[in-house]
């Protein structure tokens, strides 16, 4: 049967998902989760798609069918090892011949199987205009260093909504921010990952997120929920600058220098060319507290040039000290929830 997508996505929290686009169209964005077993490999893709081009679809038929013939039995056996309880979801691209054919085939060997009407492509449409939906959000906000991060775990610890947007972008936001991190998604794939976590959330419920910019790194927020981002309410916590530098030292100091170096290298141009020749000096005597503190000062600058093109009145600012985060966790949301954030207050700004 072949399910809509919001069917589809609501079965797939209890079946597996199988895609059989090739490996390239996967590795672009594919639904979280997803389980890839490719009906062509990208050269075998291309093929077919010349042979429909050039000639006609029957000749694409038969071309794919020679290409698939000998593969059969490995689809079925590790569509078997995926469907650990005989049920399982398939797409392709649009729905059509690619998912149509691996479900017969799946079906023939006795597994009970769906498909995603349109298939990805409708998929992709749900997901960018799932940003568009109202959230109850709450932003984070604070200079570099500030502990931003810990707090907001601190905050899903004591029970609150928290979407770690850094987290899934694999990046900390800044020049520095790719180090000790994974490779990052695609923009597709971000977009995906954001779509399943926010989906999971209660939107009738106030979501806490760090306070970033349009860009993490390589990808992007999608511009109606980053627009959301920077209508909300915004708690500022206020860390002095000498506990910012504690933090980014520790962080920072047990990387290789080439990596802080060429993150400075990225910020020559927004530093004074005084100010990055006294960081080089200082990264090469390993003064990583003085490179930290000649680094803020473009990194503050930078962030309260952003944080000056909010609407005052729905920045709150809290003094933050010492290092209990699950106390400055507290203290933050007392103040949250003075102002008695939520569903009114902060759809009113969206």
């Amino acid at each position: 049967m072949q399910l809509p997508v919001k069917e589809f996505l609501q079965q797939s929290s209890g079946k597996p998902v199988i895609d059989v686009r090739s490996p390239g169209e996967y590795a672009q964005g594919h639904i979280p989760g997803a389980v890839s077993i490719p009906l062509f490999t990208d050269e075998e893709r291309a093929k077919v798609g010349t042979k429909y081009k050039q000639v006609n679809k029957e000749a694409a038929l038969l071309a794919g069918l020679d290409i698939v013939g000998p593969k059969m039995s490995g689809f079925v056996k590790k569509a078997q090892k995926t469907a650990s309880k005989g049920e399982v979801l398939v797409h392709c691209w649009r729905g059509g011949m690619r998912s149509g054919s691996f479900a017969w085939l799946l079906q023939t060997a006795g597994l009970k199987v769906d498909t995603l009407q349109k298939g990805y492509k409708a998929y992709r449409t749900e997901v960018l205009q799932f940003f568009g939906n109202p959230f109850q959000l709450l932003v984070l906000g604070g200079k570099t260093g500030s502990g931003k991060t810990k707090l907001l775990r601190e905050l899903a610890l004591q029970g609150e909504q928290v979407l770690d947007l850094e987290a899934l972008a694999h990046h900390k936001g800044s020049s520095f921010g790719a180090i000790g991190e994974l490779p990052q998604p695609t923009v597709e794939q971000f977009e995906n990952d954001l779509h399943y976590v926010l989906s999971q959330m209660d939107p009738e419920k106030r979501i806490w997120v760090e306070d970033e910019s349009f860009t993490i790194g390589t990808v992007r927020i999608p511009q109606a929920f980053y627009l959301q981002m920077r209508n909300a309410p915004v708690i500022f916590i206020d860390v002095l600058k000498e506990h910012r530098i504690h933090r980014l030292v520790a962080e920072y100091a047990d990387c290789h220098p080439s990596l802080l170096e060429a993150a400075l290298e990225r910020i020559k141009k927004r530093l004074d060319g005084v100010l990055y020749k006294q960081a080089l000096e200082a990264l090469a005597l390993t003064d990583y507290a003085k490179v930290a503190d000649l680094s803020l000062f473009y990194y503050d600058k930078a962030y309260l040039h952003g944080l000056s093109k909010r609407d005052p009145r729905s920045i709150y600012t809290l003094a933050i000290q010492g290092n209990d985060v699950s106390h400055n966790a507290r203290k933050v949301l007392h103040l949250a929830n003075e102002h008695k954030f939520g569903l009114k207050q902060i759809s009113s700004n969206t």
